[in-house]
């Protein structure tokens, strides 16, 4: 689907890492850094570029000092105009509030973990009730008709 959309994009070189994404050593990202000039570089999506807001925020940076337009099909930024940049700055923005938030709710998860809390809707039956319903979850009305 990405090679397509750059393909369709009529991108001149496309850069394709072969191994995860997440690793830090990613040889093609810095070979299309090496080789960026003046002049558009496209991405299909932000998360494509850079792993971290920080690393996002210093490679279009960099890019941006060499004089390099980054453009994201997917999210249809395009740095070269100032409503593009305030779009790109807005979406930076955004996953940074999203992993916030995420670390909060991870860490709210592992403390209610701790205390024997488990995640879920509480149960509306108890072993006995279930029991005397011959392990039927559901109220007998329900099954009356």
């Amino acid at each position: 689907m990405q090679l397509d959309a750059l393909k369709h994009a009529k991108c001149a070189r496309i850069y394709e890492e072969k191994a995860s994404g997440a690793k830090a050593d990613r040889p093609e990202l810095m070979k299309l850094l090496d080789n960026t000039r003046k002049g558009d570089v496209v991405v299909w999506k932000l998360d494509r570029l850079a792993r971290s807001l920080r690393q996002l925020i210093d490679t279009t940076a960099m890019l941006n000092e060499r004089g390099v337009e980054f453009h994201s099909l997917t999210q249809n930024i395009n740095t070269a105009t100032p409503s593009g940049k305030l779009t790109f700055h807005i979406f930076a923005l955004s996953e940074f509030e999203r992993d916030i938030l995420r670390q909060r709710v991870n860490a709210g998860l592992t403390s209610a973990r701790r205390r024997g809390r488990v995640r879920g809707r509480p149960k509306a039956l108890d072993e006995a009730d279930m029991k005397r319903r011959g392990r039927c979850y559901f109220p007998a009305r329900l099954h009356e008709s």
